[in-house]
Order: C-alpha cells, then sequence, then structure tokens
C-alpha cells in the first residue's frame, strides 16, 4: 500500500548487508509484521500543494493518514479488496505487533552479528549457526 518502501526498509533494518539463509528468513519475517504495522498502523503526511511566496516555498500538507486508511477513502479501490485489508487490519494488535517487530530486529540483529564474528565462524569461514 505505501510507497515508501525504501525509508521504511532503511530504517527498520538499516544499510548493513544481510547475507545466508538465517539472515533472508529473519529479514522476511520482519518485513511481513513491519508492512502490516506501516500500512496499518503509522500516519503519514501527504504534501498536497507547494507554492514559492515572497521568495520562500510554502508547503501545504494533508492530514495524517494511515495508508489503510487513504485506501479505504479512495473511490479507485473496490469494495472487495477494502473488505479484505479490513479483515487484516482487525486481526494484529499494534502493541503486540510492535513488540513482534523489536524482537524480530534483535533476532536478525544477533544472526548479523554471529556471521561477521569471528567466533561464530570455522576455519574456512563458514556459519556455524
Amino acid at each position: 500500500m505505501e510507497q515508501k518502501n525504501w525509508s521504511v526498509v532503511r530504517r527498520g533494518v538499516g544499510y548493513d548487508r544481510y547475507e545466508g539463509a538465517a539472515g533472508r528468513a529473519a529479514l522476511n519475517a520482519l518485513y511481513r509484521d513491519l508492512r502490516l504495522y506501516v500500512n496499518f498502523f503509522q500516519p503519514s503526511v501527504k504534501l498536497k500543494a507547494k507554492a514559492r511566496v515572497d521568495g520562500k516555498v510554502k508547503k501545504v500538507y494533508d492530514e495524517a493518514q494511515t495508508p489503510y486508511q487513504r485506501i479505504l477513502a479512495s473511490p479507485f479501490v473496490s469494495e472487495t479488496v477494502k473488505q479484505t485489508l479490513t479483515e487484516q487490519y482487525l486481526t494484529p494488535n499494534p502493541v503486540t505487533l510492535h513488540a513482534k517487530i523489536v524482537r524480530q530486529l534483535d533476532r536478525l540483529w544477533d544472526v548479523h552479528a554471529l556471521r561477521y564474528s569471528d567466533a561464530g565462524r570455522t576455519h574456512d569461514g563458514k556459519i556455524l549457526a
């Protein structure tokens, strides 16, 4: 739903490189829940208008809404899609979901630290996990 995926991903996991099956599994689990959290529970503002007034740029923003709320308000989205999203929206608890995301980030960083620590490698460089 949201078009700010690059910033969401980088803000969540940073710019490090996560490799291997364990890293991929940790990222996939994180993305699955991060997508729900951002699209259903994180409001953002959209730029409505921008004009130059006396050499300064005046910006006007729309009311802060979640991507889910924007979809529900859109006349271009079918009622079937809106109903499906509403069913998805009613499932997760935002507090529980956020706690789960924090645990998944910890797991991702543990996998990353293990991969790049000497203690987590064999003599030929393979990961011990």
